[in-house]
């Protein structure tokens, strides 16, 4: 499967479909404020279990830091 990850292309060697929870614990973005967009749709994090990323989706995975 080939995606496109933060403008970087990406091969996810055996798989045709992958869901957004499984794409971020194999990358290993581990920050706890993250917002995760598919081809331009924000994802909700209640549904990063059961939303799929397909072969040519666009993702972009940003995360949030505060400060003051």
């Amino acid at each position: 499967m080939n995606i496109t990850l933060n403008n970087r292309h990406e091969k996810i060697e055996g798989r045709d479909k992958i869901t957004v929870q499984e794409l971020l614990d194999l990358k290993r973005f581990t920050f706890k404020l993250l917002v995760v967009k598919i081809n331009g749709k924000v994802i909700k994090k209640q549904d990063y279990e059961n939303t799929e990323i397909h072969d040519g989706d666009k993702v972009s995975v940003i995360h949030l830091v505060a400060g003051g």
